[in-house]
């Protein structure tokens, strides 16, 4: 099975100021994130919500944000790199 985390993993610059301004559409089955100190926005695959792994930044995100998320969206309370990790593990399942 070979590395495929750029075609599970659309990931578009995103920063505060911009908010949802950009209008970025998501494609069915798919979720959109913000994760890390520059809110990159990742979109991933819905099915990863199943996950323990994915459960778990779930549990922290709830835990930091509580359901009130700077964003507007599912903020993800991590670094750019260990969500790329983690989704990276994700994808070969």
């Amino acid at each position: 099975m070979g590395f495929r985390i750029t075609s599970i993993i659309k990931r578009a610059s995103f920063s505060i100021t911009e908010g949802s301004t950009k209008g970025f559409k998501v494609p069915k089955g798919y979720l959109a994130v913000y994760v890390g100190d520059r809110m990159r926005r990742f979109v991933i695959p819905v099915s990863y919500l199943n996950q323990p792994l994915f459960q778990e930044l779930l549990h922290q995100s709830e835990e930091k944000f509580g359901y009130d998320h700077p964003m507007g969206g599912l903020t993800i309370p991590c670094n750019e790199d260990e969500f790329l990790n983690l989704t990276s593990r994700l994808s070969e399942l």
